[in-house]
C-alpha cells in the first residue's frame, strides 16, 4: 500500500513536495520500503553509511523536476525489514533489483556504501543502464578502530562508538581532532538526545543507525580485492567527488577510473563527502543534483 504525505508538521528532512511512500518485497522475503517524487525516467538514489532516504530527499526534489525519483531506506533502516543472518552485498543488489523491476528505472545513484551496491548492481543487472556513484569507500585508512567501534556498540556505548567510527574514517571536522574524547562523546550524546526528541514518524536518527556501521563495514570488507571484476560493468559511469573529502576516497575513483570501461569523472570543488545530503546536514544537494541533471538527461 502507498500513501502519500504533503511534509506538513515532520522533519525538516522531509521535501516540500508531495511524495508517495511504497514497498517491494526482496528475493529473501525481505521488504524495501521507498519513497517516490517526481514526473519523467525513473531515477532510484541509493544512501549510503548512517544515513537513509530521508537525508536525500532535498536531492530527490532537486531531480523531482525532470525525473521520477525513488528513494529507498536499505535493509536495515526505517521503512525496510532487517537486515537478515546472511547479509552481504548480494543482499543489497537483491533488494536493488526488485525496486528497479517494479518501477522500470534504469538509472541509479549511489552514495558512499550505497555506490558500492551501485557498482555490483551494474556488474550483474542489465537493467542498469547509466549509474552514477558518490565516493564507494574502497581504501579505508588501516587501523584497529572497527574492532573498537564493535566493542563499544556491543557494550552500548553508542556516542563512543560514533566517535571512534568518526575519527577512524576520517569524517569529522579539523577542530575533531583537536577536542578530547570524552568531550566528543559528551557533545555527540547531547545530538543524539536532541535529535530523538525532535524525531517523528519515520525519521531514522543517529542512534538508530548507528549498528548499522558494523553492516556498511561488511560491504566494505566484500570489496577488497574485487576491484578487477569491475571491468565487467557495461553501464555508463559518473565517478563524482568532493575536493574536500578525505584523500582515500579519491584514491578509490582514482583506481575506478583506470578500471571501469565507459566512465567519466567530475570533481565538485568545495564539497565533502556528504555533499549530497539535505542542506541542514551540511549537503550541497542542488549542486550534485545539477551535475546528475547534465549526466542523466545526455541519453
Amino acid at each position: 500500500m502507498e500513501r502519500t504525505s504533503s511534509g506538513q508538521n515532520q522533519s525538516t528532512d522531509t521535501p516540500r513536495e508531495r511524495y508517495a511512500t511504497g514497498s517491494v518485497t526482496s528475493r529473501d522475503g525481505t521488504t524495501i520500503g521507498y519513497r517516490q517524487l517526481g514526473h519523467g525516467p525513473g531515477v532510484v538514489v541509493v544512501h549510503g553509511s548512517m544515513s537513509s532516504a530521508q537525508v536525500h530527499m532535498q536531492l530527490a526534489e532537486a531531480l523531482a523536476g525532470a525525473f521520477t525519483v525513488y528513494v529507498p531506506d536499505r535493509r536495515g533502516r526505517g521503512l525496510s525489514g532487517p537486515f537478515g543472518s546472511d547479509y552481504s552485498v548480494r543482499k543489497e543488489v537483491e533488494d536493488l533489483d526488485a525496486l528497479l523491476t517494479k518501477t522500470d528505472a534504469q538509472i541509479v545513484f549511489g552514495v558512499s556504501t550505497g555506490a558500492i551496491v551501485t557498482l555490483q548492481a551494474a556488474l550483474t543487472l542489465s537493467s542498469i543502464h547509466r549509474a552514477a556513484i558518490y565516493e564507494p569507500p574502497l581504501f579505508l585508512p588501516p587501523g584497529d578502530w572497527m574492532a573498537r567501534y564493535e566493542e563499544e556498540i556491543a557494550q552500548g556505548k553508542i556516542a563512543a562508538g560514533l566517535v571512534t567510527a568518526m575519527k577512524g574514517t576520517q569524517m569529522g571536522p579539523p577542530i575533531f581532532n583537536a577536542m578530547p574524547r570524552w568531550l566528543l562523546e559528551r557533545l555527540t550524546n547531547m545530538m543524539m538526545a536532541g535529535e530523538d526528541k525532535q524525531a517523528s514518524g519515520n525519521d531514522v536518527t543517529m542512534r538508530m543507525l548507528a549498528p548499522t556501521l558494523h553492516y556498511d563495514g561488511q560491504l566494505i570488507f566484500e570489496m577488497r580485492g574485487a576491484l578487477e571484476s569491475l571491468r565487467g560493468v557495461r553501464a555508463d559511469v559518473l565517478l563524482l567527488g568532493g575536493s574536500k573529502s578525505p584523500s582515500y576516497f579519491r584514491d578509490g575513483i582514482d583506481a575506478l577510473e583506470t578500471i571501469l570501461p565507459h566512465v567519466k569523472r567530475i570533481e565538485l570543488r568545495g564539497l565533502g563527502h556528504a555533499a549530497s545530503w539535505n542542506a541542514n546536514r551540511g549537503g550541497k544537494p542542488e549542486l550534485v543534483a545539477q551535475e546528475l541533471h547534465r549526466y542523466f538527461a545526455d541519453t
